[in-house]
């Protein structure tokens, strides 16, 4: 074992999951590259490592390193470098010499206890002063505190979220009671939290414990879609996670229901344990329903000579418009003239494009104002298209702003929506697409906007998957009971000419689809080796279908059901990208712990982030719009990979920027393939769907219905046949605990 010390003078490479990280460190006029896990080290630091030299079979001799700290620096010449290095913002190698000519040895003492004598260098304000001293004290808190976590075992990465969360309060939160990260800091979960506890001596019976354990298990449901556990089940999943008896846990589930983070109601012989933001995320959605649900005549029925008088209008609007409605359709615009709330639901080609139109020019002549949403850009996209009116995401349409620093500089406001009960949409028609995409939270937030008065219209597809997120809303609203519906079942002449379309019908309706490629848009090709597989996935990409489609590579999308696996997200991104994006010298890359990103590449955000900056740039560079948010499921092309600003710019629909530090990079994957639940509300000129084996829950008709159905004017399947019969006839779905229904219903009943 041997010890160097020297200077960092650049970082090469860093894993912001696990901070191993690869440097240059100068030593006497030595250059050493350095390896290891280095949690808080930057450039200009002066670092003493132990470990050992070895050598490697690419990039030769480099000091291995098995145990290091960081040294402050001690003389003139380290403080200069340090100052120089950019570790402080505002600081170059120009201002740094100044500094440090002018106070030599003393200089960091000066920064720290007489920051106000900088000013006597040319250069330096006083505000400026101020500033390189907070970020000296900043660094060097931050500093003590990353190493008092690195004894937990923490990531860099955790570590300054945590610090970014807490300062300096993470001491008393980590010794008195670390559970309470899991509910706080993202990435933090309750099992990262027990290791800490267990490294502290807390006990595995504790209260705190158990508490977080019987959260994080309805945290954990709430992420697979439910808004509730039975309790037997919630029992038996937190026992499974702590360790413990259902008798040892249960009567904590009681004295959470006391401090009101759990809601308990009961079904039948049945307890229901409700995370309590859950639970009245239901109630108030049910209760807001039900205010909206009025007649907008002030009565149930429609006079005979008020509906005489809507046939009439209908009848004339065709007719200007050059549309013809059939009975159920004409139906459906009544009905949403005269109720409060309204939903139109049907399958592709079953003619809901033309009955949203016929709703909006109808409200359009009698002088209303009307606002259309979508829950994503692209589903927004598609909407504006078809209509002819502008449509907005529901998150622009409710006005999403950032988080916003508290007074005390120690926390942030989560971001909100501007447009809530006290500042409501204004206008007298709301209508929401691809409703089923919309979870139980967006739509608490979207209710919350529109005051009694406004109609609601939602349109989507009820056999399409339920949203991502929490809750399966539009369903439970049907099943109800409570709002009027009406479900467009007739396929149309033209869409019946798309194999897409009625393929897609056949299999919502059990039936066997052909697979003798007599189509023009649906293609079977029997494929049961999974490299051959791999290689006709590749030639369809890359020759085949773009020029069937008349479209560019990176607009054909790969579907698969599956994360894990042969033909999973996972597998599949690493061999596309490998093909579709190839290595280059013109191109720069950033390995990550699971791979690798690349100048050029295909990605997706996978969870909403309300915070993210974006903004749109003319082709001089100047910035013309910009925004917040980006949202689980935004597609978009890696246009820059920064080294020295160690960040990602990502251009998204409407050329929108957005850059992404390298620890943020967590919240992108490689896109090349993704789920088929995380292409809901898009669509794509062709889809490939590789369907070879997989878990009988989840390869179901409601997945490959939706799968499908994202396709614009291709689809081809590769796999096994038995593979996608199998699918047609399962209609066993992942069940989902929900309740708005339930609520829906006591309402009515009240």
């Amino acid at each position: 074992m041997e010890t160097i010390k020297g200077f960092i003078e650049h970082v090469i490479y860093r894993n912001s999951d696990n901070g191993y990280t690869v440097f240059n460190m100068m030593r006497d006029g030595e250059d050493i590259t350095c390896v290891g896990l280095l949690k808080s080290a930057d450039q200009g630091e002066t670092l003493e490592a132990e470990g050992e030299y070895i050598e490697h079979a690419v990039y030769g001799s480099q000091f291995k390193i098995k145990a290091c700290q960081i040294i402050p620096p001690e003389d003139a010449v380290s403080m200069e470098r340090y100052l120089g290095s950019g570790a402080i913002k505002g600081v170059g190698p120009a201002l740094a010499a100044r500094v440090v000519k002018k106070f030599k040895e003393d200089t960091f003492r000066i920064i720290e206890e007489e920051p106000e004598r900088l000013i006597e260098i040319k250069g330096i304000s006083e505000r400026k002063a101020r500033e390189i001293a907070t970020q000296m004290e900043d660094k060097k808190e931050m500093r003590e505190a990353m190493i008092f976590l690195q004894k937990y075992g923490i990531s860099n990465t955790l570590a300054i979220k945590i610090y970014n969360r807490y300062g300096m309060r993470i001491y008393s939160v980590m010794k008195e009671n670390p559970y309470v990260l899991a509910e706080d800091i993202a990435g933090i979960g309750f099992r990262i939290a027990d290791e800490i506890a267990n490294k502290i001596g807390i006990h595995t019976d504790s209260d705190y414990r158990i508490r977080s354990g019987i959260l994080y298990t309805l945290l954990q449901a709430t992420g697979e879609g439910h808004l509730y556990l039975p309790e037997q089940l919630l029992l038996n999943r937190a026992g499974e996670l702590l360790g413990l008896t259902a008798d040892q846990i249960s009567p904590q589930v009681e004295n959470l229901m006391m401090d009101k983070k759990v809601v308990i109601k009961k079904q039948g012989e049945d307890l229901l344990v409700y995370a309590a933001t859950n639970y009245y995320a239901e109630l108030s959605c049910a209760r807001m329903l039900y205010d909206l649900n009025v007649s907008v005549e002030g009565e149930q029925e429609l006079l005979p000579s008020e509906e005489t008088r809507i046939l009439k209008k209908i009848e004339d609007l065709e007719k200007s418009l050059d549309l013809h409605l059939d009975d159920l359709q004409k139906t459906a615009v009544v009905e949403s003239v005269r109720n409060g709330v309204f939903i139109l639901s049907g399958g592709p080609g079953t003619g809901k494009t033309t009955t949203i139109n016929m709703i909006i020019r109808y409200f359009e002549a009698e002088g209303m104002d009307i606002f259309l949403a979508a829950p994503t850009g692209r589903a927004a996209k598609r909407m504006t298209e078809a209509t002819g009116y502008e449509a907005r995401t529901i998150h622009r349409l409710l006005e999403l702003n950032g988080a916003v620093m508290e007074e005390d500089h120690t926390s942030r406001r989560n971001a909100s929506f501007e447009r809530n009960e006290e500042n409501p949409i204004e206008a007298d028609v709301v209508i929401i697409d691809e409703m089923s995409m919309v979870d139980i939270f967006l739509f608490q937030a979207l209710l919350k906007a529109i005051c009694v008065g406004t109609r609601l219209i939602m349109v989507g597809d009820v056999n399409q998957l339920p949203s991502v997120g929490p809750g399966q809303v539009l369903k439970d609203i049907i099943d109800s009971g409570c709002i009027p519906v009406v479900i467009l079942q007739k396929i149309f002449r033209q869409a019946g000419e798309s194999d897409i379309v009625v393929n897609a019908h056949k299999i919502n309706e059990g039936k066997q689809i052909s697979f003798d490629n007599k189509s023009r848009d649906f293609f079977f090709l029997e494929r049961n080796d999974v490299n051959v597989i791999y290689k006709h996935m590749v030639q369809l990409i890359t020759e085949k279908l773009p020029r069937y489609v008349d479209a560019t590579s990176y607009d054909i999308q790969v579907l698969t059901p599956m994360r894990k696996g042969n033909l999973g997200v996972e597998v599949l991104n690493k061999i596309l990208q490998e093909y579709l994006n190839q290595p280059s010298d013109s191109k720069k890359e950033y390995h990550t712990g699971e791979g690798l990103f690349r100048e050029g590449d295909k990605v997706m955000q996978i969870r909403n982030n309300y915070q993210l900056e974006w903004e749109i740039v003319s082709k001089y560079g100047i910035p013309i719009d910009k925004g917040l948010g980006v949202f689980n499921g935004d597609m978009g092309i890696i246009k820059e990979i920064n080294d020295y600003g160690q960040n990602i710019t990502v251009e998204y629909d409407e050329h929108k920027r957005v850059t992404y530090p390298f620890a943020g990079l967590d919240e992108l994957e490689l896109a090349y393939a993704i789920t088929i639940h995380k292409s809901q509300g898009s669509e794509y000129p062709a889809v490939i769907m590789p369907l070879l084996t997989g878990p009988r829950m989840l390869f179901n008709r409601n997945l490959l219905y939706t799968g499908v159905t994202r396709a614009k004017t291709c689809v081809t399947i590769l796999g096994s046949k038995q593979m996608v019969n199998t699918m047609i006839q399962n209609e066993n779905e992942q069940k989902r605990f929900t309740s708005l229904g339930s609520r829906m219903r006591e309402m009515e009943l009240n």
